[in-house]
């Protein structure tokens, strides 16, 4: 979904309502298919007006992809809800009106670009870690020849056994025989 900035000023004083399901999966496959393997078309409600030839845009974007299992590849459904608040501008002079916090977006074109925009937010809202059911209930780590996946306990128990002891201290090693037990 796109309107040119001319479309846009007849909503100057009077917000466009948004209230659209969108169909992104080509455009998300085609740039992030490392990150996505499947998304369903997305809801997406809200206004887009016109302040100071700047467009702002307020909407509530839902809808469900998924993605690929940081640690096995598998495939994890995501469900997404989220607010998107935008600010598109046309010249830089304008960044100035605007906090740091606030999201404002230099416009390349004379064109506003939803889906875009859309798209680019549901790839900021997946986790870096992603896990399928039975990976976040404990199911034993992916394995291969030669490699194996352990978690950082594993990994931490693992380096403390393997640290040779000091000759010069090795005489103290019985001198707590109830601290050695409980390791």
């Amino acid at each position: 979904m796109k309107w040119s900035l001319k479309e846009l000023e007849k909503y100057r004083n009077e917000p466009l309502r948004i209230d659209e399901t969108l169909d992104v999966k080509v455009k998300m496959l085609d740039r992030f298919a490392d990150r996505v393997i499947d998304i369903d078309p997305v809801k997406v409600v809200g206004t887009v007006m016109v302040d100071r030839d700047d467009v702002l845009l307020d909407v509530k974007v839902s809808g469900k992809a998924v993605v690929p299992s940081s640690r096995s590849l598998a495939p994890v459904d995501f469900p997404f809800d989220f607010d998107m608040n935008e600010i598109y501008i046309t010249e830089e002079s304008h960044f100035d009106r605007y906090e740091e916090n606030e999201t404002v977006l230099l416009l390349e074109t004379q064109t506003v670009d939803l889906d875009e925009g859309v798209i680019d937010n549901i790839i900021a809202q997946i986790p870096m870690q992603i896990l399928t059911e039975s990976e976040r209930n404990g199911q034993d780590m992916p394995t291969g020849n030669g490699w194996e996946v352990i978690s950082e306990d594993d990994y931490t128990a693992e380096q403390e056994e393997n640290q040779p002891i000091d000759p010069r201290l090795a005489k103290l090693k019985g001198l707590f025989p109830d601290q050695d037990q409980d390791r």
